[in-house]
């Protein structure tokens, strides 16, 4: 039995303000983000399950993510309001697709081989 395949879809965008510091977002239905891209009228909670808003550190997409810091989010988007930010993160960013590959575990250790008679 495999497991852990998965892919999992992150809202990235790299600010032009300041330092030009990364954000990311994570959406946990990408087909009701696309939906929510035309209609707004979708609300937030129903894609996204954590309102959160990360910071990279100017690592890009693939840094390590820590949260953003109210001072923060003021700076690159003049609120700290984080669902006004997730908002606009969600219009301006890029949507990114992370694919996790399969791996297969021991199921039944007692069974074969690899039992010591």
């Amino acid at each position: 039995m495999t497991r852990g395949e998965t892919s999992q879809t992150k809202v990235h965008y790299k600010s032009d303000r300041g330092d030009g510091e990364d954000f990311i977002i994570f959406v946990d239905d990408p087909e009701l983000f696309k939906k929510w891209q035309s209609d707004k009228s979708v609300p937030l909670a129903h894609f996204i399950s954590r309102f959160q808003v990360f910071v990279t550190h100017k690592q890009g997409a693939q840094g390590t993510y820590d949260s953003a810091s109210k001072s923060t989010l003021s700076a690159h988007f003049d609120t700290e309001n984080v669902d006004d930010v997730i908002q606009q993160i969600l219009v301006k960013g890029t949507p990114q697709v992370m694919e996790m590959p399969a791996r297969q575990g021991i199921t039944n250790e007692t069974k074969g081989s690899m039992v010591a008679h």
